[in-house]
């Protein structure tokens, strides 16, 4: 994309925070802007074998209708600077919102294409606080995903992405019998139209009279005009009932796949690159605490440094739903109270008190 599509980014803590040094990371600062960052890792390395953790921490400052807060892990890429949307990935990981679609997302790249998940991840990006993601990529080719501590997914890569040839597939020489009844509800053979069902919608109109000039020889045979019937009862439908051959939908018999092979060592990149790739319409996404890491405990040691930011960010978020209260009480107290100063002002003074006493006397 061209360079004045381009995004800029600030070192800050952002609005909230427990310590403004340490709770630095980077934040989106223009809407509608691209953002494209790319960070080597210090040790490039090989998935294999190894069950890894990447997690990251963001937050939406302000709300936000469109926009993504995921990252890409990637192989090493020599020329930095020629990195745009279509760069090779490895695996996307996070959220992602625009209008009502919303999920989290993670994406593994088979070697030929990037492949979604079967069925959406929940998302847990909806509110201006901080949200810390975790993917661990296992060595028997599984995932787990947690959002905050939370786990909202755990389970097979082949199994829930669609990576390869599946196991099982319909039978081509397997057809439906002539005789499958796949119609669950049928007319009752029973119900008969009554024999006053009146189907004709519309009627010669008996009260019309053939016009005096009419010319037969000129004009034809006269007709009578059609009206509208007033004992139309419309079409007439036998009830349903259920079908009692109803045999359900019928689907072919699922055989082994000749060209399905087992997946292995879908776990196996190699990784070199984290990566900001992302369209915003609304900015202030703000990324930190990013870590690749096999070792559990030290991913622990930032989503405990993440808690105590969730503490402060709900207790602010409580401070000002208090304030919201408070103000709205007051304002609500003014309006009633310039009420009761209208009500003051339209008091009789003395002097109009007795001008009316007067005028009733006359």
């Amino acid at each position: 994309k061209g360079e004045d599509s381009h995004g800029k980014v600030e070192h800050t803590a952002g609005k909230v925070f427990v310590d403004e040094e340490k709770n630095r990371g980077l934040k989106t600062t223009e809407d509608h802007r691209y953002y494209a960052y790319i960070r080597d890792l210090d040790q490039p390395f090989n998935s294999l074998g190894k069950d890894v953790i990447f997690q990251y921490q963001v937050k939406y400052e302000e709300s936000v209708d469109c926009g993504g807060g995921y990252l890409k892990f990637g192989p090493k890429m020599e020329n930095k600077s020629a990195f745009n949307s279509d760069s090779e990935y490895n695996i996307m990981f996070g959220p992602d919102k625009c209008g009502f679609n919303q999920r989290t997302h993670l994406i593994f790249n088979n070697g030929k294409e990037n492949v979604l998940k079967t069925d959406d991840l929940a998302y847990k990006q909806g509110d201006t606080k901080s949200h810390v993601y975790r993917l661990t990529l296992r060595a028997n080719d599984s995932v787990k995903v947690e959002v905050d501590g939370e786990e909202i997914f755990d389970g097979s890569i082949e199994e829930n992405w669609k990576i390869g040839q599946p196991a099982e597939i319909d039978d081509p020489e397997d057809v439906k019998p002539d005789d499958w009844v796949d119609s669950p509800m049928m007319d009752d053979p029973e119900d008969k139209k009554p024999e006053d069902w009146v189907e004709e919608a519309q009627i010669p109109d008996e009260k019309a009279t053939k016009p005096e000039d009419w010319d037969e020889e000129e004009d034809g045979e006269w007709e009578r005009p059609m009206t509208e019937n007033p004992d139309y009862k419309g079409p007439w439908t036998a009830k349903r009932i259920a079908n009692p051959d109803y045999k359900g939908a019928w689907a072919p018999k699922g055989i082994p796949n000749p060209d399905y092979v087992p997946l292995e060592n879908l776990h196996k990149y190699d990784f070199g690159t984290v990566m900001i790739d992302l369209w915003q319409v609304k900015s202030g996404s703000l990324f930190d605490n990013f870590i690749i890491t096999d070792d559990a405990k030290e991913a622990d040691k930032l989503v405990d440094e993440f808690m105590k930011l969730k503490e402060v960010e709900d207790a602010k978020e409580k401070e000002e739903e208090e304030e919201r209260k408070k103000k709205e009480a007051e304002e609500e107290k003014e309006s009633g109270g310039d009420d009761e100063d209208l009500e003051d002002d339209t008091e009789e003074t003395p002097e109009e008190d007795e001008t009316k006493t007067n005028e009733e006397d006359l």
